[in-house]
């Protein structure tokens, strides 16, 4: 790679690397923030936080390797970053891990403190596990070794994927905090089911998207139900309808299910108003129904993407880290203790050298399927990375979490599919083994590799007493 050549403080070298256009950077077009143009141009917009000019152009080799089009601003200092942040617009932060200028993971630090959105990736020197886990925690979409530059495209993409996906989410949020009162601008927009109630709760009138919604061929047949009677009938709901609780002080309108006359669930968002008399008195209710069905199976959806594996379907390994986090609080809470089992898959290398990438990604789902299969429904599997799993246990003591990995790493052996597959497995029970996310990582990767070590040394045996 040659010598590093260090950036001086001061300079702020602006680099711009273009190529032809192609499927992945169709995929990044897609996901690149910004204007227009730049997205017609399928432009990726990196800042480097990096001393080493060197690895900065190894990094802008390996984008231009899968034709990305990146526009790269270099910075050294915390000042730098904070002027170019605030000034320019960005789709990814690259920062070197550790750096002499900053303290620890002050990057991820900042960007919260400027409430900016911007995929943060960390290439880390001598990468650990309770490192990863520690960055993932304060921010960062993912690490890269630099040894392992080589993935710096695949974790753009999913990067800026995710980011797509979050801003998605933010606004489908966004769209259901209406308020009431937009609620009832919108009462002859007929996408919103109006409909008015007497004071137990009986439908009195309704308008034809409510029919719709609903399934209905004829009012008649909707003004014979009572879908809105629990809600009127219960004072606090019925506060919480009307938009007030007892100071005029204004709260989240109703999501509750209404059935369909095909008995389908159909989540309905409700918010509503008084309906009073020419004197005065209380006559009934005005109730606005929002169909937000496909919205929350949208939001279920992209909580699912964001929280799992692309190839297995098991959680990630951000959301093993939440889990870990979950378990350590509830069990100081009850005093239960928990397991984490941390598996290897053996010879990965060789089976995708010698049955072709394809086999290498089947028996990863192999093993995946493994893990589903012996687990309970409170338990969590979970792709740490590579070869690596996990799976969380809660309630389990040592002597439990070991039969489970033995039962684990026989039906891997066992599934009756080839090639044949062997994992090396690694227990950290809490609190006997760590009472933090990055001890239980680091105990149940020693473990594991004290396991494949004595595997190593059982097969020499073999092949010595074999020769003789």
């Amino acid at each position: 790679m040659g010598a590093e050549r260090e950036l001086p403080p001061e300079s702020l070298p602006r680099l711009v690397m273009s190529s032809t256009s192609g499927q992945d950077l169709e995929q990044g077009k897609r996901v690149a923030a910004g204007d227009p143009d730049d997205r017609r141009q399928n432009l990726v917009r990196i800042l480097f936080v990096h001393r080493s000019s060197a690895e900065v152009e190894r990094c802008l080799y390996e984008l231009k390797r899968v034709r990305f089009t990146v526009s790269a601003d270099v910075v050294v200092t915390p000042e730098q970053f904070a002027e170019r942040v605030q000034s320019q617009p960005y789709d990814l932060i690259v920062a070197e891990y550790p750096s002499t200028n900053w303290q620890e993971a002050q990057v991820a630090d900042l960007l919260g403190d400027m409430k900016k959105g911007i995929p943060l990736i960390f290439v880390v020197h001598a990468m650990k596990r309770e490192t990863t886990a520690d960055l993932i925690l304060k921010g960062a979409a993912d690490c890269i070794e630099v040894d392992n530059i080589g993935h710096l495209p695949v974790a753009l993409h999913r990067a800026l994927r995710e980011k797509v996906l979050r801003d998605q989410r933010d606004r489908a949020e966004k769209e259901l905090r209406r308020s009431e009162a937009h609620y009832r601008a919108l009462a002859g927009n007929l996408s919103y089911g109006i409909c008015r109630c007497s004071l137990d709760g009986r439908f009195l009138e309704v308008n034809e998207a409510l029919q719709r919604m609903l399934g209905y061929g004829s009012k008649e047949e909707l003004l014979a139900l009572d879908l809105a009677r629990d809600i009127i009938q219960d004072r606090d709901r019925r506060a919480q309808l009307l938009g007030q609780v007892g100071s005029g002080v204004f709260v989240e309108p109703i999501e509750t299910e209404w059935k369909r006359k095909d008995h389908a669930a159909t989540k309905v968002r409700l918010s509503g108003r008084e309906v009073l008399s020419e004197q005065g008195e209380l006559e009934g209710y005005e109730v606005i129904a929002e169909d937000v069905t496909r919205q929350r199976e949208l939001e279920d959806h992209l909580r699912r993407q964001s929280a799992s594996d692309s190839l297995t379907g098991l959680a990630n390994y951000r959301h093993l880290v939440d889990v870990l986090d979950s378990e350590i609080k509830r069990s100081k809470r009850t005093n239960r203790e928990f397991a984490m089992l941390f598996f290897d898959l053996d010879g990965l290398k060789r089976i995708n050298d010698r049955y072709g990438h394809m086999t290498g990604s089947q028996a990863l789902c192999r093993l995946a399927d493994v893990l589903c299969s012996c687990c309970r429904d409170i338990d969590t599997p979970a792709r740490f990375g590579g070869d690596e799993f996990a799976l969380v246990l809660p309630e389990t003591n040592a002597a439990a979490a070991k039969l489970v990995a033995e039962r684990i790493c026989e039906s891997v052996a066992d599934d009756g599919k080839g090639p044949k597959l062997s994992v090396s497995a690694g227990i950290a029970v809490y609190p006997q083994n760590g009472e933090t996310i990055e001890r239980l990582l680091s105990q149940a990767d020693s473990a594991l590799y004290s396991m494949k070590r004595e595997r190593i040394a059982a097969a020499e045996s073999r092949q010595t007493a074999a020769g003789q």
